[in-house]
C-alpha cells in the first residue's frame, strides 16, 4: 500500500516551478494553477450555471490556490471570497490576487469550512466547492450553512468524486484517501442532503469519465517529468502520488467510484 502523500503543500510550494506548469497545461489544457478533477469546460461552464454576473458576489470553498475564483472575478468583474484551510495556498492565492490587480474584487481567508461560516445570512448570490466537500466533516452542516449564507433563489454547484458505485476494496479505499481526510458518500446521499437543507435540486450530473481521463493524463505528465519532479518531492512521496493517480484511474474508470456535479437552488 502507498504511504500518505502530501499533494496540497507540494502543488502551493512549487506552483510556478516550469515542470509543475507543464503538468497542469498537458493534464487540464489550460493552467489555473489548479488540482481537481474539473475539465476545462466545466471550468468555463461555472458562471453560466451559477447566473453570475458583474453584480454577484460568489463564495467559493476549498479555492486553493485561487485560480478559479481569480478567473471568475477578471472574466465577469465580480466580488469573489475564497475560503481554505491551507495556509500556504490562502496566502499564494492573495498574492495572486494583487499581482493581478484584483484584489480589490477578490480576496482569501484561511477559515475551516466545516464550521458555522463567518458571513451574514443572505450574503452571496451564489456559492460553489469544486472537489473539496468530500475533505470536510459534517457534510449535511455544511450544505446547511451554505444554504444560509445564500441570498433567496441563490444558487450552490459543487462536486463530490468519491461517491461509491461499486464494490471497493478497503487498499483501494486507503490509496484513494492517502491525500488527507475524506467522507465517502454513497450514491444519493448528496441528493437527500441538499433536500433536507431545504433546496431545490436542479442538476445531479455524472461527470466519472472526466475524472477517468484527468487521472491518466496527469499521471503519464508527472511521469514524463520524474527527473524534474524526484528532486522537489522526493522519491517515496512522487511514487506514493503516482500510485494514488493510479488508484483514481482505476476505480474511476471501471465506475466503482463515481464523480458527480450538483447544482441546487435556495
Amino acid at each position: 500500500m502507498s504511504g500518505n502523500v502530501d499533494l496540497y503543500n507540494t502543488a502551493y510550494g512549487n506552483p510556478d516551478t516550469d515542470a509543475y506548469r507543464e503538468i497542469r497545461t498537458e493534464t487540464y489544457g489550460k493552467d489555473y494553477g489548479q488540482t481537481s478533477w474539473m475539465t476545462s469546460k466545466e471550468f468555463h461552464e461555472i458562471p453560466h450555471l451559477l447566473a453570475l454576473s458583474s453584480a454577484s458576489t460568489v463564495l467559493e470553498i476549498g479555492s486553493g490556490a485561487g485560480g478559479c475564483a481569480l478567473h471568475l472575478a477578471g472574466a465577469l468583474n465580480c466580488r469573489v471570497v475564497g475560503l481554505d484551510v491551507n495556509a500556504e495556498g490562502v496566502r499564494l492565492a492573495n498574492l495572486r490576487a494583487k499581482l493581478q490587480r484584483l484584489d480589490a474584487l477578490v480576496r482569501f481567508e484561511e477559515v475551516d469550512a466545516s464550521k458555522r461560516l463567518p458571513f451574514e445570512e443572505n450574503a452571496f448570490d451564489a456559492a460553489y466547492c469544486n472537489d473539496a466537500i468530500c475533505h470536510l466533516p459534517n457534510r449535511a452542516g455544511v450544505i446547511a450553512e451554505l444554504c444560509r449564507v445564500l441570498k433567496p433563489t441563490g444558487r450552490l454547484l459543487f462536486s463530490d468524486a468519491v461517491v461509491i458505485g461499486g464494490l471497493v476494496t478497503s487498499e483501494e479505499l486507503a490509496r484513494r484517501s492517502a491525500i488527507g481526510f475524506y467522507v465517502f458518500a454513497v450514491a444519493g446521499e448528496n441528493e437527500q442532503l441538499i433536500a433536507e437543507a431545504g433546496m431545490e435540486l436542479l442538476q445531479a450530473v455524472d461527470t466519472t469519465a472526466n475524472v477517468a481521463a484527468i487521472s491518466k493524463r496527469w499521471h503519464d505528465a508527472r511521469f514524463a517529468r520524474r527527473f524534474a519532479l524526484v528532486p522537489i518531492e522526493g522519491e517515496s512521496s512522487f511514487n506514493n502520488l503516482q500510485d494514488f493517480l493510479k488508484c483514481v484511474h482505476t476505480v474511476s474508470s471501471e465506475k466503482r467510484m463515481l464523480r458527480f456535479l450538483y447544482l441546487a437552488r435556495k
